[in-house]
């Protein structure tokens, strides 16, 4: 039987970081019928598997699950199979390509994996649900009176879609189902509390209302922020290179952490650590703790969470002995774990590398359209010169080393010594 903890004791975890909370009477509301029942809360998350990995970003709301988790609740984590076939509108200036079934479950489990390095994933604390088990059974006739719902003038509020209809960018008809699609999840779940990011407040309201409209308690929309790339301008994206991948070696994760811009420190403390917010103000306070010893202190906390402490503390080490190596020498220094790759005949044109060819056979690019603009963003390197053509033929020896962007290496091993 679940001893939950008071009220407020919860409200203080539980509210810290959200960005919008509809409503904070109604979460108290319920928290307090939990204790009384000795029930647990139903906790939503929706997860749209769209591509095959998820980064620190997604963890924001995968961490306020699992808050709800130890605080004796149920985290209920919708796989959006059915609704990944539309893909989600929030944020986008155009409709998205619809994705075909084999990638949307190879994504699924994918994401089902890498979730479960955040969640509790017991069977008495997590439930996996696919939207196809009730949106795949729906007929013409139920779609027709889940759409009457909502007026085109509700979904027009919605700001992207704003943007695109004043902009006369074509909005697709499937496109306004997606939010009703979103929302009846949360009538067939029956839930308590949905998680969502900043981009999914309309989705998750739209549940208030449908659940409304059933007969159920609306419920509670807790909206955390975006968390800002490594840039400390847009929001962590793949796309965008801002980002740290929850599955990244923990020489890449320290390493990009570092490279934060100081004044995101306390954003992601707080919103990817559990540290109080007392010591956060402390270690960022310039005058308290050295910003350099600041930063190493929350790459350290939020590793913790995806490697063990032992690993964490080498590539810390590993950090320190190469930063400082370069600072003596003033040049770059290589990691000693640095992988070497071999370079076969298969690879040469007329006894030299495409560069191309060598940037996505070193695994710095999946394709050649990525290596070209890693080239036209001044991200690849041979021995320290910066490659600039991306037609270029390289004559490449034994020990040379291929470099993208500042923590990325491949000491390359020819046969013969030379193409």
């Amino acid at each position: 039987m679940t001893s939950f903890a008071s009220i407020e004791e919860q409200l203080q975890v539980l509210t810290r970081g959200c960005e919008r909370i509809e409503t904070l009477d109604d979460l108290r509301r319920k928290l307090g019928r939990s204790r009384e029942l000795n029930k647990p809360l139903r906790i939503k998350l929706g997860l749209d598997p769209t591509a095959p990995d998820i980064h620190l970003g997604h963890t924001v709301v995968l961490r306020k699950m699992r808050q709800f988790q130890d605080l004796g609740h149920k985290a209920v984590l919708i796989i959006g199979d059915y609704t990944a076939r539309i893909g989600d509108p929030s944020g986008r200036s155009k409709t998205r390509p619809v994705l075909d079934s084999k990638d949307i479950k190879a994504n699924a489990k994918t994401y089902f994996e890498q979730a479960g390095r955040v969640l509790d994933t017991s069977r008495s604390k997590l439930e996996i649900r696919y939207n196809s088990e009730w949106l795949e059974k729906m007929d013409f006739a139920d779609v027709i009176r889940l759409a009457g719902q909502m007026t085109v003038g509700q979904m027009l509020k919605r700001d992207d879609f704003a943007k695109r209809f004043k902009a006369e960018v074509p909005i697709g008809v499937h496109e306004l189902l997606y939010p009703l699609m979103q929302g009846w999840d949360s009538v067939c779940i029956e839930s308590d509390v949905e998680l969502g990011g900043t981009d999914q407040t309309f989705n998750n309201l739209v549940g208030r209302d449908l659940q409304r409209d059933a007969g159920q308690e609306p419920q509670v929309v807790m909206v955390m922020p975006i968390l800002v790339g490594l840039d400390g301008q847009e929001k962590m994206s793949k796309s965008l290179g801002n980002y740290v991948g929850v599955t990244e070696s923990t020489h890449d994760m320290f390493g990009k952490l570092m490279s934060i811009p100081d004044e995101c420190m306390s954003n992601y403390l707080t919103l990817l650590t559990s540290v109080p917010d007392s010591d956060i103000r402390l270690i960022t306070d310039a005058n308290q703790t050295h910003p350099m010893e600041a930063k190493k202190r929350m790459a350290m906390e939020i590793m913790a969470g995806f490697h063990a402490a032992v690993d964490a503390e080498r590539a810390r080490s590993e950090w320190e002995q190469i930063h400082q190596k370069k600072a003596a020498t003033g040049g770059l220094v290589i990691p000693e774990d640095t992988p070497t790759l071999a370079v076969g005949k298969d690879l040469m044109d007329d006894g030299r590398v495409p560069v191309i060819r060598l940037a996505v056979h070193c695994g710095f690019a999946e394709s050649n359209s990525e290596v070209r603009r890693l080239i036209k963003e001044n991200g690849l390197r041979l021995n320290g010169e910066l490659v600039t053509d991306a037609m270029a033929l390289l004559p490449i020896k034994t020990g040379d080393i291929l470099q993208r962007g500042k923590r990325k290496f491949a000491r390359l091993e020819v046969a013969g010594g030379e193409i």
